[in-house]
């Protein structure tokens, strides 16, 4: 694993240099979206709709529509402006007990590695958090963005998960609940016997994604049998575009840098995939070109049979 983050548990006066890694990863497979007629690759392109150019992710800025219809366009030096938590701490701000969080507030977790020579606070902070049964509520600062998140303890690791904000949570109504019949007692008492039956320890190691399993191995089959079905491609890049899927916002943040990058070593311009669609309408009109050399050539092989004609004569 690769650390993103490297910064610091502020723990009162007690600081925990550490590094933060991504704690989960999705594997699910990846398609892309292609032309069911030859296979080929969509791409998703960048328009603006006022003057219809194809416009690169650093040349984007963010805009909120109001409901009146007037939109605010912000930009970089507009967002750093805004109060953030520092970039390289996480300020634990109380401990509370951990049974009182909720699941559905956790988020994204992170796995964190004491990043000093000797991981003596790192240790400490983890046998507190053993000791007193408790769950430390910390700020945790992230791609510009700040969380509130949960900092526990799990197989000796310490763990930061992002929580949720109270109204990202959905007030569940239900009317249909209002006037629902109690359970009796003789129907409690046979679930619970069902329940007891099916009780055991968890072990998420028995649980396995069988659609993902499946969905490999019909994969797998299509490709040794191959068919119509499978294509040839040359593998390539291709910088013109992405997939015609939504890009999330860090991707479109790390492309932008990258495209930044390289204008700047080849000094080229903002504008200039833009300039591709006249470069296409240029070669197309090469064409009647040919037709009047065929002409020339043409009046030039009758002119000179002409002056043969002349000299048998």
């Amino acid at each position: 694993m690769r650390s993103i983050w490297k910064g610091s548990i502020a723990f009162g006066l007690v600081n925990v240099p550490v590094k933060v890694y991504s704690a989960t990863e999705q594997h699910d497979i990846r398609f892309h979206q292609v032309h069911a007629k030859d296979g080929g690759r969509i791409k998703y392109d960048r328009i603006c709709q006022e003057c219809g150019k194809s416009v690169q992710f650093a040349d984007i800025d963010k805009a909120y529509d109001s409901p009146d219809g007037e939109r605010v366009i912000l930009t970089d030096e507009d967002f750093d402006k805004l109060p953030a938590a520092e970039k390289h701490e996480i300020p634990v701000l109380e401990f509370v007990p951990t049974e009182q969080i909720d699941p559905i507030l956790y988020d994204k977790s992170y796995f964190l590695e004491p990043d000093s020579a000797s991981p003596k606070a790192y240790v400490l902070l983890r046998e507190t958090l053993e000791e007193t049964e408790r769950t430390a509520l910390v700020h945790f600062t992230l791609r510009q963005k700040t969380r509130l998140a949960a900092l526990r303890v799990r197989d000796d690791i310490l763990v930061i998960q992002t929580l949720l904000w109270p109204d990202e949570v959905r007030a569940a109504e239900f009317p249909s609940l209002d006037d629902a019949p109690s359970a009796r007692p003789q129907e409690v008492k046979m679930a619970t016997s069902l329940v007891e039956s099916m009780s055991s320890e968890f072990d998420p190691t028995e649980y396995t994604d069988d659609y993902q399993t499946e969905l490999r191995k019909l994969i797998d089959e299509t490709l040794a049998n191959g068919g119509e079905k499978v294509v040839h491609t040359e593998s390539k890049k291709d910088d013109d575009g992405e997939d015609a899927e939504v890009v999330d916002l860090v991707a479109a943040l790390q492309r932008s840098v990258e495209a930044a990058g390289k204008n700047a070593k080849a000094g080229s311009t903002a504008s200039t995939p833009a300039k591709k669609a006249p470069a296409k309408k240029t070669a197309a009109k090469k064409a009647p070109a040919k037709k009047t050399a065929a002409k020339k050539s043409t009046s030039t092989k009758s002119a000179d049979s002409k002056a043969d004609e002349a000299k048998g004569a």
